[in-house]
């Protein structure tokens, strides 16, 4: 069942260049002195019930004003919206408080404005009251609260309404710490009870963690639509093309096939003695290109398994095709479900790189041992340089190129492992002990 339907969804608004263009249109209804801008431009987009939908997309792209036409607070120019459950978002808190009542008398107007019952707000005022942990504030009107407590009621107010859908939009971290995770723990209630879950951050890492698919926006518009990784990766190449054209450089896209026609023949590839990504994503502006990638044990013999005690050379080898200085080298490791775990790059330990040019072939090697928990893992791999603008020109990427599998005969809890060691020793009785 779809939880939410969208068909050709648009939002436009009139811009005006002076004040009193906006009067004269009011008045002369033929005249026209605006200028349109469109926010959200023909989207259809349909929700089932139990997805958590991730959007992704640059500030401006129209996330805030799609997430506004679902939640009501912004009326669309044109296109059909069916939402079919009650929503709850977070996306305005308190949008509805009066900042001359009381914390204990918004609870219920919130509770008016979200169409329930006198019933129904007592019945879970106490969950409210007890979630925002304002104590005797809750007496006090809501205008001589401090931020933090304003978010905490508002907050409390807008998940204990037992929503059918929720809306997210970068409020999960509302609060001090213990707060934090009292929201982060609710919002995992919410997802095991199965509820329909729109959810927008610039953390790619919380989208990845949480979402079931991902759409990412631009300019108004949907432009990707799918599962989360591929969305998430898609997302990157959109914001890389960007500084490329910024910079007046084309990004080109390399297949893994393709790799070969780069190096010279005849090259034994240390990639290939591995478990490879034949479905990489591999691009960048070309300047300069990795061509190959593996990792080795201390005897320099390339491994595909790997004990989490040992010592390891993770290596990159890179043609130059232009004059570069002191480009950054990097590598990452990831789960299987995309997210970032850990890496290391030549400018976090402020490394100079030196000069390189143009059919220069050089390797870089990166000593060290790998503790993570024994799972599957994937390796990636760049070479980029920070602009005088600060942006990131991008030469060459190759995402999820390499498959490593880590094991250890010790279990462990989580993602790293802590190679703890553990010591119990008994002191007697305390001193106050007779």
């Amino acid at each position: 069942m779809n939880k939410i339907e969208i068909q050709n969804l648009t939002k436009e608004y009139k811009m005006y260049d002076r004040k009193i263009n906006r009067l004269q249109e009011l008045i002369f209804p033929k005249m026209n002195k605006h200028t349109t801008f469109t926010a959200v431009s023909n989207l259809n987009l349909s929700v089932d019930e139990g997805e958590i939908l991730g959007i992704l997309g640059r500030n401006g792209a129209g996330k805030s004003t799609l997430l506004k036409m679902i939640t009501g607070v912004v009326t669309p120019t044109y296109g059909k919206l069916k939402i079919n459950g009650k929503i709850s978002s977070l996306l305005e808190l308190g949008a509805a408080f009066n900042g001359e009542l009381t914390g204990e008398e918004n609870i219920y107007q919130h509770g008016q404005v979200m169409g329930l019952t006198k019933q129904e707000i007592e019945n879970t005022k106490q969950d409210i009251i007890d979630f925002a942990d304002i104590g005797e504030h809750l007496n006090q009107p809501v205008k001589t609260y401090s931020s933090g407590m304003f978010a905490r009621l508002a907050f409390a107010c807008a998940i204990n309404v037992k929503p059918d859908i929720l809306i997210v939009d970068e409020v999960l971290s509302v609060g001090d710490v213990a707060f934090q995770l009292k929201c982060f723990k609710k919002f995992e209630e919410f997802k095991k009870e199965g509820k329909t879950i729109l959810f927008v951050s610039h953390s790619l890492e919380d989208i990845l963690k949480n979402c079931t698919r991902c759409i990412v926006m631009e300019h108004g518009q949907k432009i990707f639509d799918g599962e989360t990784k591929a969305a998430v990766d898609f997302y990157k190449k959109r914001i890389a093309e960007d500084v490329e054209k910024k910079l007046g450089n084309e990004v080109n896209y390399i297949k893994e096939e393709e790799v070969k026609f780069k190096i010279p023949k005849g090259n034994d590839y240390w990639f290939k003695k591995m478990e490879y990504n034949k479905k990489l994503e591999a691009y960048g502006n070309d300047k300069a290109t990795i061509i190959d990638y593996g990792v080795f044990d201390k005897n320099n013999k390339i491994v595909t398994t790997i004990n989490n005690d040992d010592e390891y050379i993770i290596k990159m080898k890179i043609k130059f095709n232009d004059d570069i200085e002191n480009p950054i080298f990097a590598f990452g490791i990831k789960d299987v479900r995309g997210m970032d775990l850990c890496g290391m790059n030549t400018e976090i330990p402020e490394i100079t790189t030196g000069k390189f040019k143009k059919n220069d072939v050089v390797i870089v090697s990166f000593k060290q041992v790998i503790p993570l928990a024994p799972r599957k893992y994937m390796l990636s791999f760049g070479c980029s340089k920070y602009t005088k603008s600060g942006d990131l020109e991008v030469f060459s990427r190759r995402y999820d190129a390499l498959f490593i599998d880590v094991v250890n005969k010790r279990f462990t809890s989580g993602l790293f492992d802590l190679k703890t060691e553990i010591n119990i020793s008994k002191q007697g009785k305390w001193f106050y002990e007779k």
